[in-house]
């Protein structure tokens, strides 16, 4: 998966390996003197359960890079400073320790880098049809903390 040359965001969902280097790499510019990079991975365990062997994410895809390109014009309308902003997601069946979604910000400063990562990493969970579904020895079940899905304006305190 390729970064994009021509924009100042990458939004993508992918069954493949999320390129985490690249992803930093791409965030990196000559004016930005920070950049935050937020990789969620597979953990062995959830509310309720110890004992998770692997995730399997599904997608409306149609709707997701959407969906992100809304959460990049909010997070741009609220940190007007962020530069390169990317979320990826995958999709598919995860092992433990594997990267599920990744968010990164690029600014002059931390402070803004910071937070324009916090909130595109609450907003994709809130505003994103991504479902999640848990694997365990004995068994599977979707995600505990199912929701309606809301406007990333929505997300947090708008500042």
């Amino acid at each position: 998966m390729e970064a994009p040359g021509h924009t100042e965001h990458w939004c993508a969902v992918t069954p493949n390996e999320l390129p985490i280097g690249a992803i930093y790499e791409w965030c990196v510019r000559p004016d930005c003197g920070a950049v935050v990079l937020f990789s969620g991975t597979v953990r062995d365990h959830a509310d309720g359960r110890t004992d998770v062997t692997s995730l399997e994410y599904e997608a409306y895809a149609e709707a997701v890079v959407p969906a992100f390109e809304a959460i990049v014009a909010e997070a741009r309308h609220r940190f007007p400073e962020a530069r390169r902003i990317a979320m990826l997601h995958r999709t598919g069946e995860l092992q433990l320790g594997e990267s599920s979604v990744v968010v990164a910000v690029s600014s002059a400063h931390r402070p803004v880098a910071f937070e324009a990562a916090r909130f595109a990493i609450d907003a994709l969970k809130e505003s994103a049809p991504i479902w999640k579904k848990e694997n365990w020895a004995g068994g599977s079940d979707w995600g505990t903390g199912a929701h309606e899905i809301v406007s990333p304006q929505s997300v947090g305190n708008a500042q």
